[in-house]
């Protein structure tokens, strides 16, 4: 019986197999460190603005778990397991509807949100979309005083008669559109300089409900972030003691951002989150920039609401894409 002995490992294979487990290594630890992060809430400094694109990392780390088991290289693989599943843990959920949207009997009340860039959004397609859709309030965000007479002109005063607006050329205005009367209507400017329209509205065999489109500060450079995260923590909660909110519009933040999330946590539900559209990006390259999709417009709605169908819809010369929700309100 002729016994062989196996060839022992030359340096060089040993050096790629070191260099390999380094190189996967250096592939697994900064999604980690993301993950753990995005689990805390630790965003900090411009690091804020990648945290929009947490959605791309979190599918970008289930390579690095395929390349570490293939090649047998077992703690690699058990620490890039682990980071995929708190990706899991905190983005699938977007992409799947819940379980509890709120009421879904009473009075329904579709509800639109659209970014106009400066003003520049296809008047005309912002106005169809309200049509189709049967849309009762629309909130606008970059309203100027240019968007509200091509408003006009394709329409809109004939199916949203009332209305709280503070045009303003640039970014700042803001604008607030209803089928029904506006009570207490108003304006506000947050600490970062963009308006915030607002009103009461009571449609039929429903109580007076609070509809708002917000607009904070953009975390854009490194002197904006005290003041995007503080236009976020005064934007509006609920409160039990008065009627229901919906606060619709440009959020300049994802579900990845803490300040975003502790605002939700004091009383409403996300709408595209809770319908499973929560992925869909509102932001990105519709004007021609080179930038993933990441969904920084949203429709939060009071928690005493439901919330049906959500849909996402493009408007063209608008680097932002619509959305249009179902609002549920409980019956009078």
């Amino acid at each position: 019986m002729t016994i062989t002995t196996p060839a022992p490992v030359t340096k060089p294979v040993r050096a790629r197999r070191a260099a390999w487990t380094v190189l996967l290594w250096l592939l697994v630890l900064p999604g980690t460190a993301w993950a753990v992060a995005r689990l805390g809430g630790w965003e900090r400094g411009l690091f804020i603005q990648f945290f929009a694109f947490t959605p791309y990392v979190a599918a970008w780390s289930a390579v690095p778990v395929i390349a570490a088991l293939a090649t047998r290289r077992w703690l690699v693989g058990a620490v890039a397991a682990v980071t995929l599943a708190l990706f899991a843990v905190t983005v699938l959920p977007r992409a799947m509807a819940d379980d509890d949207r709120g009421p879904q009997t009473g009075v329904k009340l579709h509800v639109m949100t659209s970014n106009m860039l400066f003003g520049n959004a296809d008047a005309a397609q912002i106005v169809q979309l309200v049509r189709d859709n049967d849309v009762a309030v629309l909130a606008l965000q970059e309203f100027s005083p240019a968007a509200k007479d091509r408003l006009a002109q394709a329409g809109l005063g004939s199916l949203l008669p009332y209305s709280s607006l503070g045009p303003e050329y640039g970014a700042s205005g803001s604008g607030l559109y209803s089928r029904f009367p506006i009570t207490a209507p108003g304006i506000h400017d947050n600490g970062g300089g963009f308006r915030q329209a607002y009103g009461t509205i009571k449609p039929p065999g429903a109580g007076p409900i609070v509809v708002e489109s917000a607009h904070p500060l953009a975390p854009a450079a490194r002197s904006a972030l005290a003041g995007w995260r503080s236009d976020l923590e005064a934007e509006p909660k609920p409160d039990r003691a008065g009627p229901p909110r919906i606060l619709l519009g440009d959020f300049n933040s994802t579900l990845d951002h803490q300040p975003l999330r502790s605002l939700i946590a004091k009383g409403y539900r996300d709408a595209a989150d809770a319908t499973g559209k929560g992925l869909i990006g509102t932001w990105g390259p519709y004007d021609g920039d080179p930038i993933p999709p990441v969904t920084i417009d949203h429709v939060l709605v009071d928690e005493r609401l439901g919330v049906g169908a959500t849909a996402v819809h493009g408007v063209r010369d608008s680097d932002h894409r619509s959305i249009v929700a179902e609002v549920i309100l409980p019956a009078a």
